[in-house]
């Protein structure tokens, strides 16, 4: 039966990997997850616990396409109690070698989308006079990674962004986490884009980048699985307070507590060298 702490959940990138795993553990806790992606999500239940994964056809890079979702959201419930921003997409390549459009591509999603979602439903939360924002970031917010230089940029922006947020919406009883999973096994990897003039057989970095890139697909198809990362998003949604930064996984706390505390020169030194 539906328990009177269920909770109406908007989730983004809601189709595979993290966001899939997050939005059937919140149904089978018994909330009501709106889960949407581009190509949608399926619509399932949980009898015992009363929860459900409704899904969504939404692009968090089209504000007419969130709006919409929104709407159905509130017209269907009244309220929204938590947003978990979860969109994303990776580019690999040189900097130098990135074009205008390419690192336009990979802020759209990772953080104009993200901005976008939270500007959608933080009206209906100052209404409330609560809600929680959950953003999904990355711990390469924390550690630079050669050739995902654009993917680190981005992620770094949500968690800035995230505890700048935090602090103008305290007033209105909205409560703000940031989650920043390390490796993880999903189709992130086989997702993954190219700078196109990376792939050239001339290109002054490929063979670095074809070695960078190489180990890091090592690492996320050796890292967690998708379910530990949702556990994090899903303790900070039944939190009374969640906490503003999560760093899932005892190993990557770790290393969440080494990059504070190591120089910078020591640090980009080991970095280089992994990769």
């Amino acid at each position: 039966m539906p328990s009177n702490k269920q909770q109406i959940v908007f989730l983004t990138g809601g189709s595979s990997g993290i966001g899939l795993s997050t939005a059937e553990l919140l149904m089978q806790k018994g909330h009501i997850v709106y889960s949407a992606s581009r190509k949608g999500c399926q619509t399932k239940s949980d009898e015992l616990s009363g929860g459900k994964i409704l899904g969504l056809s939404c692009d968090v890079c089209d504000e007419a396409s969130l709006k919409s979702a929104v709407n159905r959201i509130i017209n269907e419930n009244g309220k929204i109690d938590v947003v978990i921003c979860n969109a994303g997409n990776g580019i690999a390549g040189s900097i130098e070698d990135s074009s205008d459009s390419e690192s336009r591509y990979q802020f759209d999603t990772n953080f104009f989308g993200l901005h976008n979602t939270i500007r959608a439903v933080l009206p209906y939360m100052r209404q409330q006079k609560k809600g929680k924002i959950i953003a999904v970031s990355s711990v390469a917010a924390i550690v630079p990674i050669p050739f995902q230089g654009l993917y680190s940029a981005s992620k770094a922006a949500v968690l800035m962004m995230m505890q700048s947020l935090s602090m103008e919406v305290a007033p209105y009883g909205i409560k703000c986490s940031c989650i920043l999973p390390g490796d993880t096994k999903t189709n992130f990897t086989s997702a993954r884009k190219y700078v196109k003039s990376s792939l050239s057989d001339d290109n002054h970095y490929k063979t670095a980048m074809t070695k960078a890139v190489s180990q890091m697909e090592r690492d996320e198809q050796n890292g967690m699985e998708p379910i530990q990362i949702a556990k994090a998003i899903c303790k900070q949604v039944n939190k009374k307070k969640p906490n503003l930064i999560v760093i899932p996984g005892g190993f990557y706390k770790a290393v969440g507590i080494a990059v504070k505390i190591i120089p910078i020169r020591i640090k980009l030194g080991i970095l280089q060298r992994m990769y």
